[in-house]
């Protein structure tokens, strides 16, 4: 379906000595080429993030502002799109694997980032992570290091994403909680006798209230792209966002970026509900006691600013047994997650062995008891 392709592109850039490519160095603020070593700085942009104004381009005026025509493929096994360069001479999909027609690219245009989260970390440690956390599988087939896990199918993805900002105020009606006690008598038995007792139950006194509540909401995060039949998993999810600096090509060169899927007012409107949220947070909090009630609220927004931005993972398939495995690591923290075989011999042989050592403790407790009823 439409909605599920992405699209990707990878950035290239050249050494001014040898024309071989420079490549992001992870964790760093330089570029570097990897076959005659030369450095470059990446200068950061002094004015910071660019917040752009959200009203004109839900309107579709701003669409030409802060925007570039990029060119993608669309990988005919899975899906999803992806950019390439002209100087590329072959290509594999960052999700399946399988190789992309360059003939058949096409373009389009996107909003530019207005920030990056930097790799802090390179391929080759995204590859020890993988291996020690295979070393951990339970049930994982014994030759399961022999897999097909070849390093050009490893990319370094930036994952698009939609942050906004805006001044919020709303007005609520509710309750006001406020827990007291009360002694409760009941009967009990004691030593063959009833006897009464008394016990403290908690009640809750209910007050109206009402109010209002406001506050700047800052970076409300949402994801930018499609992620069903390749969903990066919630448990590697999460980034530091204070560590984003303004965006600059240079972070993304050696690297893919993935192009957002999930338009603009789409993802405008999921950050509305997470904001209705908030409104329902703070209201909770402004009408204090021990418990609240929120039974309406009524919300408004105001300057409302948003970025595109691009987060870091690192993502993989491999072949087993004929069927395909993904795995992600978080491109800033480490953390892993993927698909995994089992091995049903060892999880049946497991199963027998359990079975079996319960049937020995059996036999033993039973043939001790014999033995004590015969002295």
């Amino acid at each position: 379906m439409e909605e599920e392709k992405r699209a990707f592109s990878e950035q290239k850039k050249s050494c001014v000595n040898c024309g071989a490519e420079l490549t992001y160095k992870p964790g760093t603020t330089e570029i570097k080429c990897d076959y005659c070593g030369h450095e470059e700085t990446i200068v950061q942009n002094e004015d910071g993030f660019k917040e752009l104004e959200l009203k004109p381009y839900l309107e579709e005026m701003g669409s030409l502002s802060h925007s570039e025509e990029i060119l993608m493929l669309q990988c005919k096994n899975c899906g999803a799109n992806q950019h390439i360069e002209e100087n590329y001479k072959s290509l594999h999909c960052v999700y399946c694997t399988m190789p992309l027609i360059i003939e058949d690219a096409y373009k389009e245009d996107w909003i530019l980032p207005g920030a990056v989260l930097p790799f802090q970390f390179d391929q080759k440690k995204s590859h020890q992570i993988f291996s020690k956390w295979v070393q951990g599988l339970w049930f994982a087939p014994n030759n399961l290091k022999k897999a097909a896990l070849d390093p050009q199918y490893t990319k370094g993805l930036y994952l698009p994403y939609w942050t906004f900002d805006a001044q919020l105020y709303a007005t609520y009606t509710g309750q006001r909680g406020d827990y007291y006690y009360v002694s409760v008598p009941y009967t009990t038995t004691v030593n063959g006798k009833t006897v009464q007792r008394t016990r403290q139950e908690r009640r809750t006194r209910w007050t109206p209230a009402s109010g209002s509540v406001s506050g700047f909401v800052d970076d409300t995060l949402i994801k930018a792209s499609h992620q069903r039949k390749n969903a990066i998993p919630n448990k590697i999810a999460h980034w530091n966002l204070k560590a984003l600096v303004p965006f600059n090509t240079s972070f993304l060169a050696g690297f893919v970026t993935e192009k957002y899927t999930i338009p603009l007012k789409d993802g405008h409107l999921e950050s509305t509900k997470e904001a209705e949220k908030i409104a329902r947070s703070w209201s909770r909090h402004d009408i204090g006691g021990d418990t609240q009630r929120v039974h309406s609220i009524n919300m408004s927004l105001s300057e409302e600013t948003f970025k595109h931005i691009l987060l870091p993972v690192y993502i993989s398939a491999y072949q087993y047994n004929g069927k395909k495995y993904n795995f992600f690591v978080n491109g800033q923290t480490g953390r892993i997650s993927g698909k995994r075989p089992y091995s049903f011999w060892k999880i049946f042989f497991t199963v027998v062995l359990s079975i079996a050592v319960i049937v020995l403790i059996l036999w033993l407790v039973d043939t001790y008891q014999n033995q004590q009823g015969n002295i």
